[in-house]
């Protein structure tokens, strides 16, 4: 996995040349947005669980025949499988987003994923659905976005951020998950 700094050192090593002046710009921005980065990777990290189980509830309310007998979330184990995995992924895309760098996503989740799942049989449509949904209620979480009419009043939870604009933070996010969409599709 390559963070910001290393990607910029493992460049210019590469090229046998210093850290060029563009690069370091790039990394003064990077430390400059370091608490939006935190917050941002707090708010996916602090609220998971709950963006984990809406997402594998909604793509169940989209498609029911995956709790019925024979499908994919039938029995319990079946679904206790589909909320790990979802954990699983939700937890190296924020790897990825505190790092500003995908590698560690690709290497440690995305690789071979697509293959594991054909083998297991698993829907890639209702993957890919339940990743879109943790994909927007993500970056609902980062921009602060959420709302208790989304929510409801029971799963509602804003955080304090970092003041400033964190849009750039959930587009970089969304391209993380649009990186585990692709990978699946």
């Amino acid at each position: 996995m390559l963070d910001a700094f290393s990607r910029a050192v493992v460049s210019a090593d590469s090229s046998t040349s210093p850290i060029g002046s563009d690069k370091i710009n790039e990394l003064k921005s990077f430390v400059a947005e370091g608490n939006k980065r935190l917050d941002a990777v707090n708010a996916i990290a602090s609220n998971a669980s709950c963006i984990v189980s809406d997402a594998i509830a909604g793509m169940i309310c989209e498609n029911t025949g995956l709790i019925q007998a024979g499908g994919n979330c039938y029995p319990n184990r079946r679904m206790a499988a589909c909320l790990r995995d979802g954990e699983i992924v939700l937890r190296y895309v924020t790897y990825a987003l505190l790092a500003g760098d995908a590698s560690v996503l690709d290497d440690r989740c995305l690789n071979g994923l697509k293959e594991t799942y054909t083998a297991l049989g698993v829907p890639a449509t209702s993957t890919v659905r339940a990743v879109q949904i943790m994909k927007a209620s993500s970056t609902a979480h980062i921009t602060n976005t959420n709302t208790e009419a989304q929510a409801g009043s029971s799963k509602f939870r804003q955080m304090a951020v970092a003041d400033g604009d964190c849009s750039s933070l959930a587009s970089e996010a969304a391209g993380y998950f649009d990186r585990v969409i692709s990978a699946l599709s």
